[in-house]
């Protein structure tokens, strides 16, 4: 059961939480599907009954006043409280019906998901999954606002609050098409890329900052064909042999086992392993249902860093 589509949440808390979490009006409508000009009503409303505003614009962003921090606070404790209680009455029913929400990068959503949905339905088909595709961070913080029950995000440091359910190190390396050059190797070090035009990750993925540093320390002058915030896109690029693409084995696992890409580990001191973790609230928070496909989740991150392992 979610609170917002049982009509438990009043419209003007919920526009409030978006605009507070996406810090624009405009992002806001272009989530919600509807006008901007409605949003920015019903909250002029809400500032004028409450008498004093939530929001000022800062640097073209809107940034929560004294009063809309403290609003925010307790519309999420009362939307925490409406969640336990849909949670609750859920878990009365079994794993019979429900839903849960899953926020996740794009590599995942490509890679582990359609495997573990797969398994998950099979036991418990009644189950609604939402599945939201996002940034390492932005997941993050959808579970830390209680908008989301699980994450699995690459290399960033969790909110104190959330749980590390569990976590997998996985090289960086290079997908390389069967037959090219690169695909005869066994690893790669950071300078066998300069002389090859390379498709990188942009900066609102967390690989892209990563990669581009070690490329700054290492004085490698390296060619970049390409920055994209787009997995598959990096994929269909290193399918038709464009550019060197750098990735970890997530999200390729169809391409490799059917042999139309190779993966080539980097093996270097300045480029460590990504860190692969899947997040939750509190066991207290959380659904059977999500608790049910949160073991799922973590057997199937178990797995990938035992394979890189062995």
């Amino acid at each position: 059961m979610d609170p917002f589509r049982l009509g438990l949440v009043a419209t003007r808390i919920h526009y409030f939480q978006l605009v507070a979490r996406l810090g624009s009006i405009r992002q806001a409508a272009l989530a919600l599907n509807v006008a901007p000009s409605s949003i920015s009503r019903v909250l002029k409303q809400l500032e004028d009954e409450l008498g004093t505003p939530l929001f000022e614009r800062v640097r073209q962003r809107l940034k929560l006043t004294s009063a809309g921090e403290l609003m925010l606070y307790h519309a999420r404790a009362s939307l925490g409280e409406l969640n336990r209680a849909c949670n609750e009455i859920n878990e009365l029913h079994g794993l019979h019906r429900g839903s849960l929400s899953v926020a996740v990068v794009e590599s995942v959503a490509r890679g582990l998901m359609p495997g573990a949905l797969q398994q998950f339905w099979g036991r418990h088909p009644d189950i609604t999954v939402e599945i939201k595709v996002m940034g390492s961070q932005q997941a993050a913080t959808a579970v830390a606002e209680g908008d989301c029950d699980l994450a699995v995000v690459f290399d960033i440091r969790p909110p104190r609050a959330m749980r590390r359910i569990t976590q997998a190190l996985l090289p960086l390396g290079v997908l390389a098409l069967p037959g090219s050059e690169m695909a005869e190797r066994t690893e790669l070090k950071l300078f066998d890329l300069a002389n090859q035009r390379v498709i990188l990750s942009d900066a609102s993925l967390t690989l892209g900052a990563s990669v581009e540093e070690a490329f700054n320390r290492s004085l490698i002058d390296l060619s970049r064909r390409a920055r994209t915030n787009s997995i598959g896109l990096m994929v269909d690029l290193a399918k038709r042999n464009l550019g060197a693409v750098l990735q970890t084995r997530v999200g390729v696992e169809q391409e490799l086992a059917e042999g139309t890409l190779n993966f080539i580990p980097l093996k270097d001191s300045r480029l460590p392993p990504r860190k692969l973790m899947l997040l939750s609230r509190s066991e207290k928070e959380i659904s059977d249902a999500a608790s049910a496909f949160g073991k799922l989740l973590a057997e199937a991150v178990d797995r990938l860093g035992a394979a890189t392992t062995t």
